[in-house]
């Protein structure tokens, strides 16, 4: 069993992770769990560390419920280094999934959210050794919540950042940095150069598991 478990409150993000991998991977029996006392979104460090306490209590939970690999569907990869230290499960960072693509393709740039978030995935990527391969993480303006409540306004968004990092950085993949934006490929299939979602990085992952 896979256990998407979504460190925020909001119930529709884990809706939409949870269908989109059960899309993905119908032949595999996937969960998603919602960290119910977590904050309603995580944006920045702070966010992050709030929702770290109840995210470790639900990975005890989906390890005695019989998972074998757990996702944390939060691209800051929050409580990720923690929750491996308490469980046998596979734990797998849907941030640590997508740089790991992205990196195998040559430099990337990171299309994030908020100002706030980034120093905190820089500090994720610094620590993966990856900074090389990094041109720039660079915010959307764009809210987490908002990718929920107004996609209709923020994925165009969320794409005009990408295509000013296409046209800026010299790179060969942008990575989608938020776990809300995994429909945002979609929208755009003719992207002149991959459009990489953690969760479908993870999911990809567990294949060689």
């Amino acid at each position: 069993m896979i256990v998407i478990i979504n460190p925020n409150s909001t119930v529709a993000m884990t809706e939409t992770l949870l269908a989109t991998a059960r899309r993905m991977m119908p032949e595999a029996h996937i969960e998603g769990w919602t960290s119910h006392d977590g904050p309603p979104a995580i944006q920045g460090a702070e966010d992050g560390a709030a929702c770290i306490p109840p995210l470790l209590d639900l990975v005890t939970e989906a390890e005695a419920a019989g998972a074998r690999i757990i996702i944390i569907g939060c691209f800051d990869d929050t409580g990720l280094a923690q929750a491996r230290a308490i469980t046998d499960c596979v734990v797998l960072g849907i941030g640590e999934a997508a740089y790991a693509r992205a990196a195998r393709l040559g430099r990337f740039s990171v299309v994030t959210t908020l100002p706030v978030s980034v120093p905190v995935l820089e500090g994720n990527i610094a620590a993966l050794g990856l900074t090389p391969r990094c041109a720039r993480v660079r915010a959307s303006g764009v809210a987490v919540l908002a990718l929920e409540t107004d996609p209709a306004t923020a994925i165009p968004q969320v794409l005009a950042e990408a295509r000013t990092a296409l046209a800026e950085d010299d790179i060969r993949s942008v990575v989608l940095g938020c776990a809300g934006m995994v429909d945002v490929a979609a929208h755009a299939p003719d992207f002149p150069v991959p459009l990489i979602d953690g969760l479908r990085a993870a999911l990809e992952r567990t294949k060689t598991l």
